[in-house]
């Protein structure tokens, strides 16, 4: 019986894989997108490393004091930020607070109740809200927001709640718990937006096998359809984190400009 000869293709070489991904283009499209996530890596190292460089001075002089103190005193060079960091932190959480189940909610309605000519002219107007100024928030909640919390919020407040320590104190108008309301205002955009379009990304399939299942309309978005977008409204819950921490104009308009730290939301900050 005569033997088959078998002949085996030569292996193709590492160089000529490599020629033909770039002559497709696969090789460089990798290359180029890899550079541009190495560059916001890069921004960030180099951003760390100026703020760690350029404070050397304050870093000798007061040392990480300067975070956990809480005089500020600029004639007698004593610097703490205590009250400003707590200041940012309450009114954040104030505004999350506020914002994060009014947003959510305003998205669901508009991704899965409202008809599709309100759900877009209701979009186009809370996008519209994220290009406002700041200092536009700030003006309005001087000449509104400030007069509407002195003479009824807050006494409501104080009245029904006054047994609490966080509402209890001088009514000014302007504190803690005025700077979060405006800052929940000026999130409102970014967790509507973001959350309604993740909830519209959401296959049209799982809707309809929970319809198929016997769900009502609202059990099959509250059990599947929001579960199923949970990622992008977490995502647009940190981005409004982002932007209340990082806002300054409009909260100094209305906090009251109090270096010191106070438990009752009334006080200024």
């Amino acid at each position: 019986m005569a033997g088959t000869a078998v002949f085996n293709a030569p292996p193709k070489s590492a160089a000529r894989s490599f020629s033909k991904r770039l002559a497709d283009g696969d090789k460089v499209a990798h290359l180029v997108t890899l550079i541009f996530a190495a560059s916001v890596f890069l921004v960030t190292v180099i951003l760390f490393y100026q703020l760690w460089v350029q404070s050397e001075p304050s870093r000798t002089k007061f040392g990480f004091a300067f975070l956990y103190t809480r005089t500020w005193d600029p004639v007698g060079s004593q610097f703490g930020s205590l009250p400003f960091i707590y200041g940012t932190v309450l009114t954040s959480t104030l505004a999350l607070l506020i914002s994060v189940p009014l947003g959510v909610g305003a998205a669901i309605f508009l991704s899965e109740m409202a008809p599709p000519r309100l759900s877009n002219a209701c979009t186009f107007l809370v996008e519209l809200l994220a290009a406002v100024p700041s200092v536009i928030y700030g003006l309005l909640a001087i000449f509104t927001l400030v007069p509407m919390m002195r003479k009824y919020v807050e006494p409501f407040l104080k009245k029904s709640l006054g047994f609490l320590p966080f509402f209890q104190g001088s009514i000014l108008g302007v504190g803690y718990i005025t700077a979060g309301l405006v800052l929940a205002v000026m999130t409102f955009p970014f967790i509507i937006s973001i959350s309604r379009e993740s909830l519209l990304a959401v296959p049209r399939e799982q809707r309809e096998a929970a319809l198929a299942l016997g769900s009502t309309k609202w059990e099959s978005t509250w059990k599947v359809v929001v579960p199923y977008a949970r990622l992008g409204i977490i995502g647009s819950v940190f981005l409004a984190l982002a932007r209340a921490l990082g806002e300054t104009m409009a909260v100094t308009m209305v906090i009251g400009n109090d270096p010191s730290i106070h438990a009752s939301l009334f006080a200024p900050g």
